[in-house]
């Protein structure tokens, strides 16, 4: 019977994601964009791809930093569109996607306020990818203490903090340790949730997962030892 009500809650994103598969950069782009000598020449053949005219904007000469940030605009602006439309599990599967930069985000935001960096700076150098309504409220905190309840109250990592970090560990760790931490609570989440939706979502992302848990418990490791 799901088949029949397929297009309901899918039929549409299926339909984007035929349209993004379909507009990926081929090997003939990647070799012409070789062949490029200038930023400008680079632009010039992205207007001819999928990408349009997502430049057309931004003045000359272009930096290689512009470039990064309107391509991250543009796959946020598509990735948000998606989720907007989509309904659970799907949704759930891709806030899941976001949590990783969300990590980094906070991890970023943490470090730089211990070391009294200023909050405009902090979040304009956070993925927006990974970026939730009430970063500002983390950057605000000035003490170890703030900072904890900042982060268990206001982000959707809550879970994962309250799990395997303590508010000691903001004045004691390693950050690159809270990171590891981190994402190790979040992939083993992330596994489980896979494992629950079976088929093809099992059979991709659990293995791809049981990599990235392995990686990070190496790095914890590593990290843990010096």
């Amino acid at each position: 019977m799901d088949e029949y009500f397929f297009n309901v809650d899918s039929g549409y994103l299926e339909g984007l994601v035929r349209g993004f598969k379909a507009g990926i950069l081929t090997r003939a782009d990647y070799m012409n964009l070789t062949q490029c000598e200038t930023l400008e020449d680079i632009k010039l053949h992205l207007q001819s791809t999928s990408y349009g005219t997502f430049l057309q904007n931004e003045p000359s000469p272009l930096a290689v930093s512009t470039i990064d940030d309107k391509m991250k605009e543009l796959l946020v602006v598509e990735f948000r569109h998606m989720r907007s439309h989509s309904v659970r599990p799907l949704s759930q599967f891709l806030d899941y996607i976001t949590y990783s930069y969300m990590i980094d985000n906070i991890v970023l935001l943490i470090s730089g306020t211990l070391h009294g960096r200023p909050a405009s700076e902090l979040i304009s150098n956070c993925h927006p990818l990974g970026s939730f309504e009430q970063m500002e409220s983390v950057c605000i905190a000035t003490t170890p203490a703030d900072l904890y309840n900042a982060v268990l109250i206001d982000t959707p990592l809550a879970p994962f903090f309250q799990e395997c970090i303590s508010q000691q560990d903001l004045d004691e760790m390693n950050i690159e340790i809270i990171r590891n931490t981190l994402y190790k609570a979040y992939l083993e989440d992330f596994y489980r949730f896979c494992k629950e939706q079976g088929g093809a979502t099992e059979d991709v992302m659990c293995g791809i997962l049981q990599v990235s848990v392995l990686s990070s418990l190496i790095t914890l490791k590593g990290c843990m030892e010096l």
